[in-house]
């Protein structure tokens, strides 16, 4: 209990034998319930979590089933899943968050199984959770020079361009870090969006993101330094980016259709697509008149020139409408 929360976290681990068993086991006192779920490791994972968990319940069994302060308390604090295929970490931490909301867990959080999260911090991450502030908490590597210092040039490149696609994906414009997968959510969010519909693997975090907008919940970034050891990244960037720009760029359309476009069409939508229709126009026909060796300098121009200029207004009025949607972390 934390706050008069309850509060659960979740581990999501593929091959993280050798990790996994200390980021269980240095979970803080105050969570109340740990879901550790394997996505069908291939490695010795799955047998340090159910060691690790049979030693954690039997140490909790041992307690009183009625907190100090009248709260829950629950005899088996981890709680363990296993994949029978590899589904990807998004599906791992949905597996968790089902559970959790089952359980009647009111703040949920993540940690991944490779310790590149400090558990001394999570109060932090909950803390915008549990006070009400906001409905969804993410942990932001970005905002100070010394906690990016860990960070490679490719990384920090690779973060901002993700940053930069999903704010426009998303809508929420002063986020930054989208893919820092230390986070905590209410159980009021859970059961609101459509967990079957978020993206299943890396991404995940991202499509969270536009799913709190559409249901204008309200998220906070935590600034938080980034850590990184002897833990061996999944991510095959090669097929990674590609896909999760796509996804983005789907996303984003489907955030403008379920917010603005469902019950009329919003003038933020006429906007962007005016924007869009605007550069197509100036950058088709300056391509047709190349290849024709035309004359194209001022069509062009004007085209472009309008779809920039609707392309901005349409940024400063959607930052505009998703600005009371961010609060300090």
């Amino acid at each position: 209990m934390y706050k008069g929360q309850t509060v659960g976290v979740v581990i999501p681990a593929y091959n993280e034998a050798g990790f996994v068993g200390e980021v269980i086991a240095t979970v803080p006192a105050f969570v109340d319930r740990i879901y550790a779920v394997d996505d069908a490791s291939t490695d010795d994972t799955w047998t340090e979590i159910t060691e690790q968990a049979q030693r954690m319940n039997d140490r909790q069994s041992e307690q009183p089933l009625v907190t100090a302060d009248g709260g829950v308390s629950y005899r088996q604090r981890v709680v363990t899943a296993r994949h029978e295929r590899n589904r990807g970490v998004g599906a791992a931490i949905k597996t968790g968050y089902r559970q959790a909301v089952e359980d009647g867990i009111d703040v949920v959080a993540v940690m991944n199984a490779d310790r590149q999260m400090d558990p001394d911090i999570l109060n932090r991450i909950v803390d915008p959770v549990a006070e009400g502030r906001a409905d969804y908490a993410k942990g932001n590597r970005l905002e100070r020079p010394e906690y990016r210092a860990a960070m490679s040039r490719w990384r920090l490149f690779g973060n901002a361009i993700l940053t930069l696609l999903t704010k426009v994906a998303s809508g929420y414009w002063g986020m930054m870090d989208p893919q820092n997968g230390y986070t905590a959510v209410s159980r009021e969010a859970l059961k609101t969006i459509d967990l079957d519909a978020v993206y299943d693997r890396f991404g995940f975090c991202n499509d969270m993101l536009v799913h709190m907008n559409v249901h204008r919940f309200r998220i906070a970034d935590v600034d938080m330094p980034a850590v990184y050891g002897e833990e061996t990244s999944h991510i095959e960037y090669s097929s990674f980016v590609p896909q999760l720009s796509l996804l983005l760029a789907r996303q984003f359309l489907w955030r403008l259709r379920a917010r603005h476009l469902d019950d009329g069409v919003h003038p933020l939508a006429a906007f962007y697509g005016f924007g869009a229709t605007g550069l197509l126009a100036g950058f088709g026909h300056g391509i047709r008149s190349l290849w024709s060796a035309g004359e194209s300098g001022r069509t062009t121009t004007y085209g472009l020139l309008f779809g920039v200029v609707m392309l901005v207004v349409a940024v400063l009025f959607d930052r505009r409408d998703n600005e009371e949607l961010e609060v300090e972390g």
